[in-house]
């Protein structure tokens, strides 16, 4: 694991171009310049990058000889304490780049998965991280023990003082990965009783999804004032955040703040956030912020949309919001998407209002027209009304002893609403 605190940390950059039907969605310059980001966050400084262009790589060192001489040079050169991938190395792959370079190998699933480690706070958070982080270390644990296995003769990694060791180190990490499935399992119910519970006032749920980066928690505080940690850094926010969103006219509903998605998305993710992302699964409306002014937005709407493919809410309903609107030149032509469009800008506020009158316009449109006359006495009936949805008429009828109401709510507010009217007749 890479040691985050110490701050003077020089590190290469190392990158490869596939060309044919291999060809990654981002070009291998712009892949490095989000790698150098994510170093930056992990606080370790970009000394040097190198790109290979391959058409397939190799199955033992990835890259070719004459590139590992190079960067051995650079190393060397600069004095760079680690080498960082872009892509994720196989336990054979890190192992030989090791060996050649003489200095730690680092690929992009690792780096990430220890950024996720400083950014988790709750105790959910913690628990996934360990999870995925066990899940990747698991096959690669041959390489921790190999000096040990070299000591004796015999078969490699079969035989000697370190296949006892090695034994039992994944012995452990088999219980440890057990014993933390079992717990975010655990979590997994508690958030299904707590979905159970929002039932009874079944407020809709609108979560906020894209990219990192794209600006989610900087619209997450203005439209509701949550308090969410802004940096202009790669995974700032981790662990999801739930707050109040009041709409126009009345009406409310939960905003949901999620974890930033990324090209390259480490393996198993999806099964290690499965809890934290069940909220976007769940969701009545997904926004998906898109950083407009990037200039591989395209391809960052890419990345997100087979995201939620993986999670089975890509045919939720969504919203796709511009955001940095006031970056962009007058001639800027935005991507084509399906569904509706809202260009804003989350910092200066510009663009919110027309955005929380179309979260209204899709919710309503999931909800469902209610024309009830409820009795005076039944004042909860009518609160339960204007919490969960929006009331567009309230009148007293003639004798003043019932409300004319006209709503737009949930189906199941409205299918509740008239099973206590039947049973107080």
């Amino acid at each position: 694991m890479i040691d985050v605190a110490e701050k003077s940390e020089k590190a290469v950059l190392v990158a490869v171009e596939r060309v044919g039907p291999e060809a990654g969605l981002l070009d291998a310059e712009e892949s490095l310049r989000e790698l150098a980001s994510l170093a930056s966050t992990a606080g370790i400084d970009v000394v040097a990058s190198a790109v290979q262009t391959l058409k397939r790589p190799n199955p033992k060192t990835l890259i070719g000889s004459g590139k590992i001489e190079e960067i051995r040079q650079l190393v060397e050169s600069l004095k760079a304490s680690v080498v960082l991938f872009d892509d994720e190395l196989s336990p054979v792959q890190g192992r030989n780049l090791e060996q050649l370079l003489c200095v730690k190998v680092v690929d992009r699933t690792q780096l990430i998965l220890d950024i996720f480690a400083q950014r988790a706070t709750s105790q959910e958070g913690k628990l996934q991280v360990e999870l995925a982080q066990l899940q990747y270390l698991m096959p690669r644990l041959t390489r921790a023990w190999l000096h040990l296995s070299r000591q004796r003769g015999g078969g490699v990694g079969v035989r000697g003082p370190g296949e006892t060791q090695l034994e039992v180190d994944r012995r452990r990490a088999r219980e440890r990965v057990a014993m933390l499935k079992s717990r975010l399992k655990q979590v997994r119910r508690t958030r299904a009783l707590h979905r159970t519970k929002r039932a009874a006032v079944p407020y809709p749920i609108v979560a906020l999804v894209g990219y990192t980066n794209a600006g989610k928690s900087t619209l997450m505080n203005r439209l509701t004032d949550a308090g969410v940690l802004v940096e202009n850094k790669l995974f700032a926010t981790l662990d999801p955040t739930v707050r109040m969103l009041r709409l126009p006219e009345g009406g409310e509903a939960l905003l949901v703040d999620t974890v930033g998605f990324i090209h390259k998305l480490p393996h198993g993710f999806v099964d290690a956030f499965k809890s934290t992302l069940e909220e976007v699964s769940n969701s009545s409306l997904l926004l998906h912020v898109v950083d407009g002014s990037h200039p591989q937005s395209e391809e960052h709407i890419r990345v997100v949309d087979g995201v939620l493919e993986e999670l089975e809410a890509g045919d939720t309903p969504r919203v796709t919001v511009f955001n940095k609107a006031d970056r962009l030149p007058p001639e800027h032509r935005l991507p084509e998407v399906r569904g509706p469009v809202c260009e804003i800008s989350a910092l200066s506020g510009d663009g919110i209002e027309l955005l929380l009158r179309q979260i209204a316009t899709v919710l309503a449109s999931q909800q469902e027209k209610l024309l009830v006359s409820i009795p005076v006495a039944r004042a909860d009936l009518i609160a339960a009304l204007h919490r969960s949805g929006r009331v567009v008429e309230e009148v007293l009828e003639d004798g003043q002893e019932n409300y004319r109401v006209t709503a737009f709510v949930p189906p199941v507010v409205a299918g509740r609403i008239r099973k206590e009217l039947a049973r107080s007749c």
